[in-house]
């Protein structure tokens, strides 16, 4: 469990986090999104207890930040955006280094260095120097790195930043596999990212939480009219207007799309009404021959920028 209480931290007069509070409890995985200097790595460095804050306080597992700093840094694997690698180790040297300063026991040395290898694919470069390495696997060594002393929270400044789209996709299988046991609080600018593997979102902008919730509340949160797509194969004109003259139909609007033989209508009616059965019934008495037909869902891009514009 991770709480943050009335947590501010001022940079001279630059508020960069403004009195937030928020908990995330044990196993979620959570996903921390804002624009840049919105205040997202200030906050991680505080519970990481890398720095202080002004005012305000974060408590681990009921353990205080200011009184029991080496415990809670025990408990927590940190990846900061730019992962603090020594270049002129190879990653086995670097590995059992940083297992040396995490109090890994020696009796378990050899196991734990060949379980964090295999599971961050390191196994094919595990006797080059770390300046040797592509951008892609400095990252996975930062990422092990992180893990290395098997913490019960890890918190993830932007982990796929580098990766190819193959090794995105492995490092989100991971993180969702390590949010079985453990909790993750994942920063990042990738959406889809956040929506593929985050359980609950929270947006900071200017230094404020601005939205806390699933991705599926958010989502709905923001929709005032229920929306949906219907693609048709061109067979007669004014079809606009006549769906117009649907019942329940509040707003059709026309869109271009790739093929003269086809329209396509984002058609609105108030929320909760759902006209996907009505349109199909009144696309087959007018013998309209239906593409495609979809519900419209505001994507978590669309309230980002909404909520974090200035």
């Amino acid at each position: 469990m991770i709480r943050v209480k009335n947590l501010t931290k001022n940079y001279g007069e630059l508020k960069a986090v403004d009195d937030i509070s928020f908990e995330v409890k044990t196993g979620e995985i959570v996903g921390f999104l804002g624009p840049n200097a919105a205040g997202k790595t200030t906050t991680m460095r505080i519970i990481t207890c890398f720095m202080p804050p002004t005012s305000g306080t974060v408590e681990v597992d009921d353990l205080n930040i200011f009184d029991n700093s080496l415990e809670i840094r025990g408990k927590i694997g940190y990846l900061p955006e730019n992962a603090p690698l020594y270049w002129e180790m190879n990653v086995v040297e670097y590995l059992e280094f940083i297992m040396g300063l995490r109090g890994v026991g020696k009796d378990n040395f050899s196991q734990r260095k060949k379980d964090i290898i295999d599971l961050c694919g390191l196994g094919s470069v595990t006797h080059k120097d770390i300046g040797e390495l592509s951008k892609g696997f400095r990252q996975r060594v930062g990422l092990a790195q992180a893990m290395i002393h098997n913490p019960e929270i890890l918190i993830l400044d932007e982990p796929t930043i580098g990766l190819d789209p193959n090794q995105i996709v492995e490092i989100r299988n991971l993180i969702k596999q390590l949010g079985r046991e453990k909790t993750v609080i994942l920063s990042t600018h990738i959406l889809p990212e956040v929506e593929a593997t985050c359980g609950r979102v929270l947006i900071i902008h200017e230094g404020k939480i601005v939205a806390d919730g699933t991705p599926k509340e958010l989502q709905s949160g923001f929709e005032g009219k229920e929306r949906i797509y219907l693609e048709l194969k061109k067979t007669v004109e004014n079809i606009e207007s006549k769906l117009k003259m649907l019942e329940q139909v509040e707003k059709v609007e026309k869109v271009a799309t790739p093929s003269v033989e086809t329209r396509g209508f984002y058609i609105e009616s108030d929320k909760g009404v759902d006209l996907r059965e009505k349109l199909f019934n009144y696309s087959v008495q007018n013998n309209w021959t239906i593409l495609e037909m979809r519900r419209e869902q505001a994507s978590l891009e669309q309230i980002f920028r909404l909520l974090t514009r200035s």
